[in-house]
């Protein structure tokens, strides 16, 4: 079996593998990369961080892979740690930007903070009513670089995110995409907590950053409130969330929070 070299970092809990592909002779499949995210018997991560040389004028490509091997649109947290795994091995920088198949994502780069120039959000949809898991349910839907659906509890503590979350996730009306969900209590006049189904990983997981993102920018739409929006997650960080709106039209959104290294090794794949 080959050995690859990888570095574990992690996005206030979100973990992840990452991998150094800048000279693009590394081709993992999709039974490689759930295996490295296998907790078990894996390195163990929610999902896989693929460094590549650009193709459209940033300066690197992000790829990223759900834990069941599949690749996803883009992963807020996941970026943050990229822009940090980027500056340790091509060199200190305050700016990097990458490629995404939602667009090119800028990143400031502040110690072991980053902030995140995201893509505008798109297909905003106000007030749902959907039947999942033997309840009606309503939410609102937003794709912030992956799809989400966003539903707001009275109490975060009290729901069954793992059974209501996968009957949204599954559900008909967000097929064939299907969708992240996102649990969203109110703390205060701009601040909320949540909790989040991730697609791809199959389970509640302790933070999302397009999760946060989504879940901000609802919480802006339905209260009429002003950014920034502090989001915290089950992890326990607080994430901060700004934006420009103008009626249900978000722009300028950015996402700011921790991107910690783990540690480092090598793996047989």
């Amino acid at each position: 079996m080959p050995t690859l070299h990888f570095t574990k970092m992690n996005g206030a809990g979100n973990d992840f593998v990452m991998l150094d592909n800048r000279a693009s002779e590394l081709q993992l499949s999709g039974e490689q990369i759930a295996r490295l995210c296998d907790r078990h018997r894996g390195v163990g991560a929610d999902g896989v961080l693929v460094l590549e040389p650009a193709a459209n004028g940033a300066d690197f490509r992000m790829r990223y892979y759900n834990a069941d091997g599949g690749e996803a649109e883009m992963c807020g947290n996941g970026a943050r740690c990229f822009a940090r795994f980027t500056e340790r091995v091509a060199g200190p920088r305050e700016r990097v930007s990458f490629e995404t198949p939602a667009g090119i994502i800028a990143a400031a780069l502040q110690g072991e903070a980053v902030t995140l120039q995201m893509s505008d959000p798109r297909d905003l949809r106000r007030d749902l009513r959907i039947s999942a898991a033997g309840q009606e349910v309503h939410c609102h839907y937003v794709d912030s670089g992956v799809p989400h659906v966003v539903v707001p509890v009275s109490a975060i503590a009290d729901v069954e995110v793992r059974a209501l979350g996968s009957a949204i996730r599954q559900h008909a009306d967000f097929a064939p995409r299907g969708t992240n969900v996102n649990f969203l209590e109110r703390r205060g006049d701009r601040q909320i907590a949540i909790r989040t189904y991730e697609r791809g990983v199959e389970d509640e997981t302790l933070a999302c950053g397009t999760g946060v993102v989504a879940s901000a920018l609802i919480f802006a739409l339905v209260e009429n409130v002003a950014g920034p929006i502090g989001v915290r997650v089950k992890g326990g960080d607080e994430l901060q969330v700004d934006f420009r709106r103008e009626g249900e039209q978000f722009t300028g959104v950015t996402l700011s929070g921790p991107a910690d290294f783990v540690f480092e090794g090598t793996v047989e794949v």
